[in-house]
């Protein structure tokens, strides 16, 4: 997101129009960042935190652990902040090569990637498909991510997976509705540096 005088604007407003009594301080945050971003005041019914979700997010980020997303959006998406603060790495999958044969077998470089790298932080943002293959592979106990955010778009089976995501021992931010995409994902992800950051540089002044 970008600081300026608009984007105060833009907040007070969304703090005007909604009446924050459910959401810890750090949900709400996050749940603003995806209103501003969409203009739609709809998502502070849609998003959905798991218990523990943000302090599996400050260690992960912490521990500079790789992150994984769908789209190169995302990755240049993130980008930016990261450089700024912990310097996680960042893999895309649509920009990884394999093999002519496992070009389809996106569970495979998503197994590869989550063995390589010790729990990885996930972002789908646009690709249902890949969270289906993702969730398969936490199922089966072959890996075992620090965080999913999911955000992916669509109704076709979008309600049952959000329910086996929801069923995971999983830390993750979900949207519960047909509704999302890939700048859902960033304005979650860069809410979550910034929170973490911010956590990081009042424990080293204090």
């Amino acid at each position: 997101m970008e600081w300026n005088f608009l984007t105060a604007q833009n907040l007070a407003i969304i703090d005007k129009e909604i009446k924050n009594n459910h959401f810890s301080s750090a949900e709400y945050e996050i749940i603003r960042r995806i209103i501003c971003t969409t203009g739609d005041l709809n998502y502070y019914y849609l998003v959905n935190f798991s218990p523990h979700v943000f302090q599996s997010a400050v260690k992960a980020l912490n521990d500079r652990v790789p992150i994984i997303v769908d789209t190169a959006t995302i990755q240049a998406g993130i980008f930016y902040s990261l450089q700024q603060t912990f310097l996680n790495p960042v893999y895309c999958l649509e920009n990884i090569s394999i093999p002519v044969s496992l070009r389809q077998k996106k569970s495979w470089l998503l197994q590869h990637l989550g063995i390589r790298h010790h729990s990885p932080i996930y972002i789908i943002g646009q690709s249902s498909g890949v969270l289906i293959s993702l969730l398969d592979l936490v199922e089966s106990y072959s890996i075992q991510p620090s965080l999913i955010i999911a955000t992916p778009s669509g109704f076709i089976r979008k309600e049952i997976t959000n329910n086996r995501l929801k069923e995971s021992s999983v830390p993750h931010i979900r949207i519960d509705s047909s509704k999302g995409g890939t700048d859902q994902a960033i304005a979650i992800f860069n809410g979550l540096i910034d929170l973490a950051w911010i956590g990081k540089q009042l424990r080293i002044n204090n």
